[in-house]
């Protein structure tokens, strides 16, 4: 399949919707990767979260904690999901490199999983955009599947996509140079909850705005 018929995103994840959620809601270690960044927060502070999908776990967790959510997503499937789920946050259908966001406007940013079907350049440039967008000491919340793959096509739950990332060093080093300090960093393995899923390796990072 070539790139102009490979889906996009937006098609993946709206063919998906609730079952994503299904699948990976469950996750301890991205459960314990939201209580590490809440240690860190002050009270109502100001949070982006890129690739928001159904809003639970990662908004709802937040909101719930006091914080103002900002959610981002392309999948319009899943920003009418999460804004149901999740009405104390906000929600918008969009790609988040073409939003008009403030400079230092965010204490904290959440990238969880949704760099994976972008090429390493767009992966760079949304990492440059998380630092761009938060206060000097702010947080990132960063997950991905550590695989030293680009552009390899595959199924995802039943779904045809194309996936690129960087091995677990390369990517922290990545991070590192869009101008983070890394502070914690958990690699596990995570089983999805869908008959069409395998075990595959996640990387958490929490790292600090320098």
């Amino acid at each position: 399949m070539d790139s102009a018929q490979q889906p996009t995103a937006a098609s993946v994840f709206d063919a998906l919707g609730a079952d994503y959620e299904r699948a990976f809601g469950g996750s301890a270690a991205h459960h314990a990767s939201l209580a590490l960044l809440l240690e860190r927060l002050a009270p109502g502070s100001r949070v982006l979260d890129v690739g928001s999908g159904t809003g639970r776990p990662t908004a709802r967790t937040l909101t719930d904690a006091g914080h103002e959510v900002l959610g981002v997503d392309v999948s319009p499937v899943m920003v009418d999901i999460a804004s149901r789920q999740v009405p104390g946050a906000e929600f918008r259908c969009a790609d988040v490199r073409e939003l008009p966001l403030e400079d230092t406007g965010f204490d904290a940013v959440c990238v969880y999983f949704s760099l994976l079907q972008l090429t390493r350049a767009e992966q760079r440039d949304v990492l440059r955009l998380a630092a761009r967008v938060l206060r000097p000491g702010g947080h990132l919340a960063v997950a991905t599947v550590p695989l030293d793959v680009e552009g390899v096509s595959g199924m995802f739950m039943g779904q045809p996509v194309r996936v690129t990332s960087f091995a677990e060093e390369a990517f922290t080093a990545v991070v590192a140079a869009a101008g983070f300090t890394v502070l914690a960093q958990e690699s596990t393995l995570f089983t999805p909850d869908h008959p069409a899923a395998v075990p595959e390796p996640h990387l958490f990072l929490l790292a600090r705005r320098i």
